[in-house]
């Protein structure tokens, strides 16, 4: 039996209840020769229904180390009438709900769509310890029975090619981090889920907060008290006893606010009552006595903003951070800084550029900080229309300098080598590869790996040149790989199994798939995934699945979520077709400067393009067209469904319809100010001209909507916008909004689940139906019907003349 199998997969955190019924096939009813347990005949008793489950068991090879639990139906089949399991139901329940309910096994199982939502891992980081002698490994995936989502982090010894879970409980915004000797690790547990949600600042009783210390020798997990300080960020320094911590102070805030109570109550002044945002930077210095861990904390200094990485810089005795903001409209907050720890009012600024710098690291000589740049929308017009890019800051004399800078694609990201040399993840296209540059020249030297994506790579700063890296590709799932030289890029073994259930399946392929815009003869490409089993098949029904950003590409990668959901689209039947329109990165800064002025109407012609040429080489089927998209891909697909009726249905996540309120209501307007080419009163044509709110009256399409309830990247008021048009014109139309859900739905797994539920129920009740082709060409009958018509009417005067 199947199910067994399930289980060695599926066996956290999900019980496995087998309830047997009548047999569907009996020996002495309608017997079919193909069924494995035709030879049972039909149960008279309740001993004979239990002899058979003995049978079952048998034959199933179920033993009591499945743990799983079998229950027999009564004698009058009350489980099977309620479940209307016969002759097999595959069911998930949660919370006394039902989930998931297949159509009539075995054959109407859709296990490749539930397996995600059961298994799918996400390898989100790689850390290599400074000895190379173990990995750290951050996974996330749904945890069920708390409604949240798990990140784990786990221990892999590279000797003994071994792996130690450390927690499943990782605060997920802040890193680990290897002290210098290899033995420490620290990190922050999300044992409070209110951390990372910090908008009740009315509440006083804030939770105690800690950081860990894990022992890799004793495997002890040891506490650090903050009292109320809310961790950002920390780094070792190069002592093992000593490291750098930075919290966020909220108490501030308070205070103030309560100073004004008095006077304005409850009113709300909008941007002051904005919460101040400014860090506390202390020096942790740990001893040990008698295996007791002793904690003393040192006060260092406190600077504006949030920080979201550190640095410690043993050559100058300095820290370098970075600096954020929650308030996108200052742009001013996203900067780098350097503090001299001998002089802590000694504080210099390194960057004036309106970016976000992530990924910070030193180079071995510890005279240069790197960092990838991910472009904001500064007011200055040189970090705006750019893919991300590399760059290195010099400390000794502040000069910045860009790293790859003839490469023509996407940085994604990089590690340094002990030869001062830098492995860089380039995206061109739908690949990510690894390539090497040496600081002292600009040429990268390309390493011939597999098809697909290569992410988190981290190397050895020590004399081996061992190498750690996370790949996928349509064919191969997210595991870790790891290889002694970066010349077995090919001959890699991955040594991890987190998604060995998805190579156990027949899944859905895919491959790149090239059109042209006949406009101006761009070439525009795309992922084209095929239902199971049916590669390069014809007339297939379509879904044109649109990613976000812009600044987004569709990859040669393995994910599924509720975002990236182009496997389970396919494996529902979908042809699904992921273009990469103009604005999405990884083809050139001018592909991204291209979407400006036109940020609907360009990318929107990239796409139909696409539609019409697969439509034009019989691989999707003009009577079966849908679309899709979340963030920029709902704005999308809002706009696609005013400019054409070919759509049999669409699904539109978080998509904007008025781009002028959109700019007034959204945490970052700079973007509308960017794309659009100024502030709605400067260019008010290209707001209305690209906002779908005053093309409404041409949509046939019937549309399903979601939005986060606490959205503040794209508005929730835009979704109602939407239906009620919608609504009002007689356009079949759903809305759900997802509670305590922001922009990225990742409060609730199961509101995840729910999202990819709805949109392949919509797509499957309306995406099937040709009502809108039916009507186009009814249109074009009319068309040309009029046509001779008024042919006939212009020829009847001559055609009298001639007759007389």
């Amino acid at each position: 039996m199947k199910l067994a199998s399930y289980y060695q997969n599926l066996n956290y955190p999900i019980d496995f209840i087998i309830i047997y019924i009548r047999e569907a096939h009996a020996s002495d009813g309608w017997k079919f020769d193909g069924d494995e347990f035709s030879f049972i005949r039909n149960h008279r008793n309740i001993n004979e229904r239990l002899d058979a489950i003995k049978t079952m068991v048998e034959m199933g090879n179920i033993t009591k180390n499945h743990n799983i639990h079998i229950y027999s139906d009564t004698m009058n089949d009350r489980a099977n009438h309620l479940f209307r399991a016969w002759p097999e139901r595959l069911y998930v329940l949660y919370d006394e709900k039902i989930l998931h309910r297949s159509g009539p096994g075995p054959i109407g199982y859709s296990i490749p769509s539930l397996d995600y939502f059961l298994k799918k891992n996400i390898i989100v980081q790689n850390y290599l310890s400074p000895t190379d002698k173990h990995l750290l490994i951050h996974t996330t995936r749904p945890s069920w029975n708390i409604s949240s989502f798990e990140h784990a982090l786990w221990l892999y010894d590279i000797e003994k090619q071994t792996r130690k879970l450390i927690t499943r409980n990782l605060h997920s915004s802040i890193k680990p981090k290897w002290s210098p000797n290899g033995n420490w690790i620290a990190l922050s547990l999300n044992k409070y889920p209110s951390i990372t949600r910090i908008n009740d600042h009315q509440n006083e009783q804030q939770p105690e907060q800690y950081i860990y210390l894990y022992s890799v020798v004793s495997d002890e997990l040891l506490p650090i008290h903050l009292g109320t300080d809310i961790p950002l960020a920390l780094t070792w320094s190069n002592n093992n006893s000593v490291f750098y911590l930075a919290t966020m102070n909220i108490w501030s805030t308070i205070e103030y606010n309560d100073l004004d109570k008095d006077e304005w109550y409850d009113v709300i002044q909008y941007r002051k009552s904005k919460v101040s945002e400014s860090t506390t930077i202390y020096r942790i210095d740990l001893t040990e006595n008698n295996h007791t861990l002793i904690v003393k904390r040192n006060f260092i200094s406190n600077v504006s903003f949030l920080i979201s990485e550190f640095l410690f810089v043993p050559l100058e005795e300095k820290l370098v951070y970075s600096t954020v903001s929650r308030d996108l409209e200052n742009m001013d907050a996203f900067e780098l800084y350097l503090i001299d720890l001998r002089n802590t009012s000694s504080l210099v600024r390194l960057t004036n550029n309106e970016i976000f710098e992530q990924d910070l690291q030193l180079s071995i000589d510890g005279k240069q900080v790197l960092f990838i740049s991910w472009p904001l929308g500064s007011t200055r017009k040189r970090f705006n229309d750019t893919q991300n890019r590399l760059y290195s800051v010099n400390l000794v004399n502040g000069q910045i300098e860009r790293l790859a800078e003839n490469f023509f694609g996407s940085i994604m990201g990089y590690t340094m080598n002990n030869d001062n040399s830098i492995y860089i993840l380039g995206q061109l296209g739908t690949e990510a590869h690894v390539y090497t540059q040496q600081l002292s020249t600009k040429n990268l030297i390309y390493h011939n790996g597999w098809n697909g994506t290569y992410r988190s790579i981290v190397s050895s700063r020590n004399n081996n040149n061992s190498i750690a890296f996370v790949y996928s590709s349509f064919e191969k799932p997210m595991e870790v790989y790891f290889i002694n030289n970066i010349y077995q890029l090919q001959s890699s073994q991955a040594i991890t199994n987190f998604n060995q259930l998805f190579i156990q399946r027949d899944l859905p392929r895919a491959k790149v798939y090239s059109w042209k815009n006949e406009d101006d003869q761009q070439i525009i490409e795309g992922m084209l995934h095929y239902p199971p089993g049916q590669f390069q098949s014809k007339n297939l029904p379509l879904l044109v699945l649109i990613h976000g950003g812009p600044l987004d590409t569709s990859l040669n990668q393995f994910l599924a979520n509720a975002f990236y959901w182009a496997t389970m689209a396919a494996s529902e039947g979908w042809l699904v077709l992921e273009p990469n329109y103009r604005g999405s990165v990884g083809y050139g800064d001018q592909f991204i400067a291209e979407v400006r002025y036109k940020p609907l109407s360009g990318p929107g012609k990239d796409i139909l393009s696409g539609v019409d040429q697969l439509i034009k080489d019989g691989i999707a089927d003009p009577r079966r067209l849908t679309v899709g998209g979340y963030s920029y891909g709902g704005s999308l697909t809002n706009w696609l469904i005013t400019q054409t009726k070919r759509f049999n249905a669409a699904v539109s996540g978080a998509g904007i319809v008025d781009h002028a309120s959109a700019w007034g209501t959204m945490d970052i307007p700079g973007f509308h100010t960017y794309f659009f080419g100024g502030f709605p009163w400067e260019v008010p044509y290209i707001y209305q001209n690209e906002s779908p709110i005053y093309e409404l009256t041409k949509v046939r399409t019937p549309t399903h909507i979601i939005a986060g309830e606490d959205d503040i990247r794209i508005p929730t008021s835009q979704s109602y916008m939407l239906e009620r048009a919608l609504y009002y014109r007689e356009i079949p139309v759903k809305l759900i909004i997802f509670p305590n859900e922001g922009h990225i739905i990742d409060f609730n797994p199961l509101h995840g689940k729910i999202k990819i539920r709805e949109e392949l129920k919509w797509l499957q009740k309306y995406g099937n139906q040709s009502s809108n082709y039916n009507e186009l060409l009814n249109n074009n009958e009319k068309l040309k019907l009029n046509y001779v018509f008024e042919i006939y009417i212009l020829l009847l005067p001559y055609i009298i003349i001639k007759s007389i």
